[in-house]
């Protein structure tokens, strides 16, 4: 295996975080993400709810300093039972 990444770092890096919709769960998904790169600002942090009103996703902006960094974060994602999915 290969420790070569198309991505120049530091890099501006969206992740797709998806749960079901609480003020908890965005909560969540943004303190998940911080514990690996510090404090977000606001407007690193974007909501949408599904048609039905169900589901939520959260989209986190991050500026990526490694391909570990961002190894990580998934890892530390997906092992959480209130993430659906992580993109």
């Amino acid at each position: 295996m290969s420790d070569e990444t198309l991505l120049e770092f530091p890099c501006d890096f969206p992740i797709k975080i998806m749960g079901k919709e609480s003020a908890e769960f965005q909560s969540l998904a943004r303190s998940l993400v911080e514990k690996h790169t510090g404090p977000l600002a606001d407007d690193a942090v974007v909501s949408a709810l599904s048609r039905k009103g169900t589901f939520v996703s959260v989209t986190v902006t991050v500026v990526a300093q490694s391909q570990e960094q961002l190894d990580d974060i998934y890892r530390e994602l997906t092992s959480n039972e209130a993430v659906l999915m992580a993109l």
